[in-house]
């Protein structure tokens, strides 16, 4: 049985159940936490018959191409694991969204961001893809704006702003692979056919715009400054899902255009590798100063986002032997899901216990809750990279496939060497850096002396629950690598790659052993040497980072309320005169007759004698019942009159409204039809 249409269509009959649900939010918390279970029943439910290959099903719109939909061993995985991530987060909204307000309205928006990233990672094409892909970036909007404070507005509107151009370019590079290349067919199909003997100007320019889109969806650098904005105002299980599973939608296209379109394509391959260095180091600096903790977290995601990204440029770099990239990138980005579910929903149990998410103010606030401490722990020590956790798995394998293209260029006599040890120890000291930060988190949270007067940090048994189920999940592909963390990437490595290990990977050999040691000894050498005697005064963490450093308030929404406008202000007046002008141009024509009042007006006997009636009737009651007290009143003959003139005149305006809508909308399919045929 094809689960596919029965699992994109259990979120969309929730968002509505939800939506109807008005002002009973716990009612719409239930109804959305029992659609994401379902969904996460059904997607386990797609495991047993992976053997017998692909399921795949469309839907067709208007016509072809549709929207297409296909469920490989890659996209089970991934298919599960999302899921479970709405599911987990679920768990947690009952309690934490117990005093806000419009909870139908973030359950909607969360079911039908399900939808869409379900969509995203099902998607057999990329038009199917940039659908659901649209569909996901503006419904999770709503998460971003939820509270309405003025700091939420401002980053709701950066986030949607990201979201609308970043879809645009990609919509626009679509349209390219589209008309350049002869059609676009299906992932499957795209992987099997030759791109190098197609123009390469026409390639890249394709691809540039394909990754302008997926990169500010993914946070990578220089479009990484809406995920610093948007997690402190968004609440805390939305914030878990921004992180851990809408950030993976843009990698998952970058993933995609490295396997397919720019396969062992050396150039692509460099420049992803370059923006995923500059991301990953850069957000290790941001999240080691930063005094938020869930700015802190969010930095973090910059920075693991930039690592997962390097693993990308490392698929088109080591062509047909990037087995070890794949795995790496893969694993990586199912280790980051999982972490950051389970940190930032404990970032919102101190947020709902004590309504601040200042570090300061936050001290010692963890002290005596062991749970919470065990959970935190262990996303900590995941994401630093320490042996024993999942994330270590995922590190080590990166760092061996920067090893070893550094050991086939230098085979080669390439003469990037130089640049490719920078890399190996930039990804060294920014692993360390993660170590640096998580141990200032982790230290300042559970170990601090507590301020007087704090409120204990309590949760409750749902909640628990979310942060256990993920934990034991980050222990379990930790401490079985070969039996459990190997079987479920040679699952998804095929989809990727026809590349092979020629051999299994030894994790706890003294080679990765002394790398993750190296990373380790940097970060403790950060924390001691920097954390705690450089960014700390009289006993409080200090935020050194300077103002001027805000990209987007300092470049890039100056660079758009300024320049743009100026650019875009003389095209904008032509079309807006040239509409006029074509308003006034149709009003002479083709409507001159409707706006003139007709002599003869339905209704005008009838306001007649209703008036008239009406005014016998207030004189009868005048010379009687109300004799003492008359009624005052004007004529309603007049008062009538004056409503049906009213009304008139208001139908008139409504059809030449609708008539004209009705001109233009035409005017859209006629230029949409043009299109399609040239």
């Amino acid at each position: 049985m094809n689960l596919i249409p029965l699992i994109l269509a259990v979120p969309l009959c929730g968002a509505f159940c939800t939506a109807l649900c008005g002002k009973r939010g716990k009612l719409a918390n239930w109804i959305a936490l029992a659609a994401e279970l379902a969904v996460l029943l059904m997607a386990a439910g797609t495991f047993p018959p992976l053997a017998d290959g692909l399921d795949s099903c469309r839907f067709l719109l208007v016509g072809e191409p549709g929207l297409a939909f296909a469920a490989d061993g890659f996209r089970r995985v991934w298919l599960v694991l999302i899921a479970f991530a709405f599911a987990m987060s679920g768990l947690m909204c009952p309690e934490y969204l117990a005093h806000s307000h419009a909870q139908a309205r973030y359950q909607t928006a969360t079911l039908l961001t399900l939808c869409g990233t379900l969509g995203v990672f099902l998607a057999a094409d990329f038009f199917t893809l940039f659908v659901c892909f649209e569909l996901m970036s503006l419904s999770s909007w709503l998460w971003v704006l939820h509270e309405e404070t003025p700091g939420a507005k401002y980053a709701a509107d950066t986030y949607l702003a990201v979201a609308v151009l970043g879809g645009l370019v990609l919509l626009l590079g679509i349209f390219l692979l589209h008309i350049g290349f002869g059609g676009e067919p299906s992932f499957a199909m795209m992987r099997q056919l030759d791109y190098t003997g197609a123009p390469r100007a026409l390639r890249y320019l394709t691809g540039g715009l394909m990754l302008f889109g997926f990169a500010a969806k993914a946070g990578l650098f220089p479009l990484h400054f809406w995920l610093p904005m948007a997690h402190p105002v968004a609440p805390a299980p939305s914030s878990a899902l921004l992180s851990g599973v809408l950030t993976k939608c843009g990698v998952l296209g970058m993933l995609l255009l490295s396997t397919t379109l720019f396969q062992n394509d050396f150039r692509w391959g460099e420049v992803v590798l370059s923006l995923g260095v500059v991301t990953m180091a850069l957000g290790a600096a941001l999240a080691l100063c930063s005094v938020d903790l869930k700015r802190t977290l969010a930095c973090s995601s910059v920075s693991q986002i930039g690592f997962i990204a390097v693993g990308v440029g490392l698929i088109s770099l080591l062509g047909t032997e990037n087995a070890l990239a794949v795995r790496g990138t893969v694993l990586h980005m199912m280790n980051h899901t999982l972490i950051k579910l389970v940190l930032f929903l404990a970032a919102g149990v101190f947020a709902m216990c004590r309504g601040t998410l200042d570090l300061n103010e936050l001290r010692g606030a963890g002290r005596g809750n062991l749970p919470l401490l065990l959970a935190f722990l262990t996303g900590a020590w995941s994401v630093a990279g320490i042996p024993g956790g999942s994330g270590y798995l995922s590190k080590t394998m990166l760092h061996e496939s920067i090893v070893e293209y550094t050991e086939l260029v230098k085979g080669s006599g390439g003469s990037i060497v130089t640049e490719l040890h920078i890399v190996e120890w930039l990804f060294l000291i920014s692993g360390g850096l993660t170590l640096a930060y998580m141990a200032k988190l982790f230290l300042t949270l559970f170990v601090a002396e507590p301020a007087k007067g704090g409120k204990p940090v309590r949760m409750g048994a749902a909640t628990l629950t979310a942060l256990a189920v993920p934990s034991a999940a980050l222990w379990a592909l930790g401490l079985a690598p070969h039996p459990l963390t190997d079987r479920l990437l040679d699952l998804a490595q095929p989809v990727l790659t026809g590349a092979v290990l020629e051999h299994p990977l030894h994790y706890y050999s003294l080679a990765n052993l002394t790398g993750g040691g190296i990373s380790l000894a940097i970060g403790a050498a950060v924390y001691f040497c920097i954390v705690r005697r450089l960014l700390r005064r009289d006993g409080e963490l200090v935020n050194v980072v300077p103002a001027w450093c805000d990209v987007e308030r300092k470049i890039y929404r100056p660079l758009f309320l300024r320049l743009l406008p100026g650019a875009a202000g003389l095209v904008c007046r032509m079309v807006d005169c040239s509409l006029d002008g074509a308003v006034v141009l149709l009003r002479r024509t083709v409507f001159c007759n409707l706006g003139k009042p007709k002599r003869e007006v339905a209704g005008v006997r009838l306001t007649d004698t209703l008036g008239r009636l009406c005014d016998r009737i207030v004189l009868l009651l005048n010379r009687t019942v109300r004799r003492g007290d008359p009624i005052e009143h004007r004529s309603f003959v007049y008062i009538f009159a004056e409503r049906e003139r009213e009304i008139v005149a208001s139908s008139r305006l409504i059809t030449v409204s609708l008539s004209f809508g009705m001109l233009l909308a035409c005017a859209g399919l006629v230029a949409t039809l043009l299109y399609l045929l040239v």
